[in-house]
């Protein structure tokens, strides 16, 4: 069956699609035998892809869904475009009544069949759900990692905070990719959230440039050139694409599976203090 990691935010952070596109651009292909990773645009509120990159309508996340629930449900892999640099890629038109019919049906126990595939299907699917809500929430809980994109400040961090996240449910599987400027260190964010792996992504607006070009050529994630958020993306790419460990490095410490939330002054982080 094929690796699933969910992309997406609780408080709609820009750079979820970003992210997404970085990770399957540096996926490493050593760790499904040389499949390429498959990009499939889940988000309800319509895609962004098929306007950026001039792709066709069809086929789409709603060829997809519309075969879902038939004697034959067909592969995931007959409905994929190609970017120009080269990531796979199933888009979703940019309508938001379609998209949130079709994402409902990816989220059900056919669809997810599909995503996954049978015992003979190997890769790694990066979905790209936008705002994580009731529709996508089946498909959060069978994923093997889940990569939750937020901004450094302090709003965007307490909004994480109160989401509720239930850590127990998420553990080994849990990343919160942090987007941007934060003046707060790692382990203090892993500690008072309980999440277990802290990475910081900068807010790079060259790669970012570079992954929407509409020209071929390569997105580079390795070598002097290498952008800085590829890079980053890169050594996150590389720990998620392997077993889950019961202890995971966060900047140079660890943070065990039992975090508690207890950081800062009386047990409560400083971007929560007033």
């Amino acid at each position: 069956m094929r690796r699933l990691v969910v992309i997406g935010s609780v408080s709609g952070a820009p750079g979820v699609t970003a992210t997404a596109l970085a990770l399957g651009a540096v996926w490493p292909q050593e760790a499904d035998g040389g499949v390429r990773p498959v990009l499939v645009e889940a988000d309800g509120s319509g895609g962004d892809l098929m306007m950026r990159f001039g792709l066709p309508a069809a086929p789409s996340l709603l060829d997809v869904a519309a075969a879902i629930g038939q004697p034959q449900p067909g592969s995931l892999l007959g409905a994929v475009s190609e970017l120009p640099w080269g990531l796979r890629v199933v888009a979703a038109v940019p309508g938001r009544r379609p998209c949130t019919e079709a994402v409902r049906l990816l989220a059900g126990e056919a669809g997810r069949g599909v995503l996954l595939g049978g015992g003979g299907d190997r890769g790694t699917v990066v979905l790209d759900v936008g705002r994580i809500g009731e529709d996508t929430a089946p498909l959060v809980q069978v994923a093997d990692q889940v990569v939750l994109v937020v901004r450094g400040g302090a709003e965007p961090l307490t909004h994480v905070s109160s989401y509720g996240l239930e850590a127990e449910a998420f553990v080994g599987r849990l990343t919160l990719g942090v987007v941007g400027p934060c003046p707060y260190p790692a382990g203090e964010i892993a500690s008072a959230l309980g999440i277990e792996r802290v990475v910081f992504l900068p807010w790079d607006a060259k790669a970012v440039a570079s992954m929407n070009r509409s020209v071929r050529g390569s997105v580079r994630a390795s070598g002097f050139r290498a952008r800085p958020l590829l890079r980053a993306v890169r050594e996150l790419a590389e720990q998620l694409a392997v077993p889950r460990q019961a202890e995971v490095v966060v900047d140079g410490g660890q943070c065990g599976r039992d975090a508690v939330p207890a950081a800062g002054m009386k047990g409560v982080p400083t971007w929560a203090r007033r």
